[in-house]
């Protein structure tokens, strides 16, 4: 609107000038955009939502028809140290990056440098998966949708946490990760074909995928406040550090970690700010105003329709908690690159990230240009649910519920099914169990097909597991019953301790080992029931 405005300031009479004059001057006193009244109490709700859940830092952006409503931040970028959150801190946003991946591959659509329908194997002819039938008909659009046969989490502990593979030593390790259900069958939740489509990005486009979202989005909608993964943090940004609740109990900071290896599937930190100005280019169909004030597009409008409508479907549960059920939508699925479905009759586009120490809600709603972002700083999805809801139920639906109770009651009941499945775990033991063989003989390097070697070594009359390409995976064994040993890991703030299990063969030697987590708490990223560990001769 400026441009045009001031070519025709340059052309008017001087009656029109006056005109225009009185226009900027009602302009320039027009009040800021404002929350509705359902929100005048937030700043007392989020912090209610943070001693609830005991987070340290929360910031939430909220924008309507284009402009920004509310921008800020609450409590500490770290405990124990000087530093607020604020509207300019940067978090890891997770998964959140998807939305990003997805968008450069529409762009490049756009560009004729691609096509969705196109076979991965057409522009990375190395790819493979487990099956051939899928690595012929795996298409660049599957990379995006959650449907290709591998099982939920598959394949993370190539870089999750972080370890020494190259995003191409993930993606090629992918042959071997096992495919637990049928092609494009059902839904589950995956990280590491993101890390291909990154990939196919940068073989399109000829630009690292760093290069490509500074020069085809981050730069044309001015977002100075995203980094790549947090590699590329500087001296002296406003950054928040991640917390995590050691042994699911007492909260502490957790080490800052990178996706470097699949950042196209979760690297990416920005703050509020930044991310209002994403979601107003999304809320506006991909386009945005440049510098100059000319309208732009990111991708074409069919391309947001495809991103944005429903590709595979994902079951609909009865919420356990009465409260929930205000929540509760009537479609839910996965487009690319975000989450599709409903509340209270209303479409909703949005995706939630998660990372060590920090997680992250995006929530758009198109048909009110409404978007909501809430970063926070533990790893805890009820606080930035309850606070989402807040703001959704303050715009569209008032439905009375109090949000933040019934995600206190939500988590309770989480923690209460961990506690009993930990006690019939016990009540289920044989205690007076001793291990087949002496406890030297189960040190020895073992090998996964996908992953590579973990190594039980012996040390100070114990045993120690480490993963070789995980540096935070060392853990010490613990017997449990039989030939199963339970692996505390050193890193308590990884709340992933598995059970390790020993088959023998005939002769007493070792044939294999298989893990599992031992709590439902730990993160599906965690994937040790994939593991399938065989002795190194």
């Amino acid at each position: 609107m400026g441009h045009t405005m001031r070519s025709n300031l340059m052309a008017a009479t001087g009656r029109a000038l006056c005109l225009l004059g009185l226009l900027f001057a009602t302009s320039a006193v027009a009040k800021e955009p404002t929350p509705p009244p359902a929100l005048q109490d937030l700043d007392a709700y989020v912090e209610s939502v943070r001693q609830a859940f005991d987070v340290p830092g929360i910031a939430v952006a909220v924008v309507k028809d284009g402009e920004v409503v509310l921008a800020k931040g609450w409590g500490e970028r770290e405990i124990g140290k000087a530093g607020k959150v604020d509207a300019h801190t940067m978090f890891a946003i997770a998964s959140n990056t998807k939305a990003f991946t997805a968008a450069s591959l529409s762009m490049l659509a756009d560009e004729g440098k691609l096509k969705l329908e196109d076979r991965v194997i057409d522009h990375l002819p190395w790819f493979r998966m487990a099956d051939p039938y899928v690595t012929r008909e795996m298409r660049i659009r599957d990379l995006l949708v959650h449907r290709s046969g591998l099982g939920l989490g598959a394949g993370d502990l190539l870089f999750w946490p972080t370890t020494t593979y190259s995003n191409r030593e993930v993606a090629e390790r992918l042959r071997d990760v096992p495919l637990s259900g049928g092609f494009r069958e059902r839904y589950a939740y995956d990280n590491i074909l993101y890390g291909v489509a990154q990939l196919v990005i940068e073989q399109a486009s000829g630009q690292s995928y760093d290069q490509f979202l500074r020069a085809r989005i981050l730069q044309p909608l001015g977002m100075r406040e995203t980094r790549y993964n947090s590699d590329a943090l500087r001296p002296g940004d406003n950054v928040a550090t991640g917390h995590a609740k050691a042994d699911f109990a007492t909260l502490q900071p957790a080490p800052r970690m990178t996706w470097r290896n699949v950042a196209g599937a979760g690297g990416l930190y920005s703050s509020v700010n930044d991310m209002a100005k994403w979601m107003n280019a999304q809320l506006a169909g991909g386009t945005y105003r440049d510098a100059k004030g000319r309208e732009q597009a990111l991708f074409k409008p069919e391309r947001q329709k495809s991103m944005w409508s429903l590709v595979t479907p994902i079951p609909i549960t009865e919420p356990k908690i009465e409260a929930l059920k205000a929540a509760k939508p009537n479609f839910l699925g996965y487009g690319e690159g975000w989450m599709v479905s409903d509340f209270q009759g209303r479409k909703l586009v949005w995706h939630t990230g998660g990372w060590p120490g920090m997680v992250s809600r995006v929530t758009l709603v198109p048909e009110q240009k409404l978007g909501i972002v809430v970063l926070t700083n533990q790893e805890i999805g009820a606080a930035f649910n309850a606070v989402t809801l807040k703001v959704l139920d303050a715009y569209l639906a008032n439905t009375g519920t109090d949000w933040l109770a019934a995600y206190q009651a939500q988590v309770a009941q989480a923690k209460g099914n961990a506690d009993e499945h930990w006690q019939k775990l016990q009540a289920a033991r044989d205690a007076g169990s001793r291990p087949s063989l002496p406890i030297a003989e189960y040190a020895g390097t073992l090998r996964d097909p996908w992953y590579g070697d973990v190594v039980v070594a012996q040390e100070g009359g114990g045993l120690v597991l480490r993963f070789s390409r995980t540096q935070e995976l060392v853990g010490d064994l613990q017997p449990w019953q039989h030939d199963t040993f339970v692996v505390r890991w050193r890193e308590r703030w990884l709340n992933a301790d598995a059970f390790l299990t020993f088959s023998l063969e005939p002769d007493g030697s070792i044939r294999e080992a298989r893990m599992e987590a031992i709590s439902p708490l730990t993160d599906f990223s965690f994937d040790f029931h994939d593991l399938r560990l065989a002795p190194v001769e």
